[in-house]
């Protein structure tokens, strides 16, 4: 089926490469299970339990730094955070999210997970987990 809506956008290419009249794509990043990834060391005063690692890449910055897209990536353990506007879907693993005077969250592959600026959160990683995410700042 021949769809005008749909656009084939190669894997090296960001949105902001897009000409204005692109509207809703898809990109297709192949070897975001097994990409390789950069430490981003927690802060101690973050960790609760275990000795949870944290790496990630980020694979797109818009020009103003406010939208952010990557892969992340923590072992198991305990930690706390105070998040930024996001969008995430599990890629592999799994962790119990909760959210402070919020829900708590199951989550594992193929799970997309959204969570607000200033979420108080405790993250409790059974697996270790990978996420695609986009940060709005």
């Amino acid at each position: 089926m021949n769809r005008p809506d749909l656009v084939s956008v190669p894997p090296s290419h960001a949105p902001s490469d897009l000409p204005p009249s692109v509207g809703s794509f898809a990109v297709h990043i192949p070897g975001v299970p097994d990409a390789e990834l950069e430490p981003e060391p927690l802060d101690p005063a973050q960790i609760i339990s275990g000795d949870p690692v944290v790496t990630g890449k980020v694979l797109w910055e818009s020009p103003d730094g406010k939208q952010i897209r990557g892969i992340w990536q923590i072992t198991p353990g305990v930690v706390t955070d105070t998040e930024a506007n996001e969008l995430f879907v599990v890629v592999s693993g799994r962790a119990t999210i909760e959210v402070e005077d919020g829900p708590v969250l199951e989550v594992g592959p193929g799970d997309a997970c959204i969570l607000r600026e200033g979420d108080r959160t405790r993250w409790t990683v059974h697996e270790t987990l990978r996420k695609a995410y986009h940060i709005s700042l």
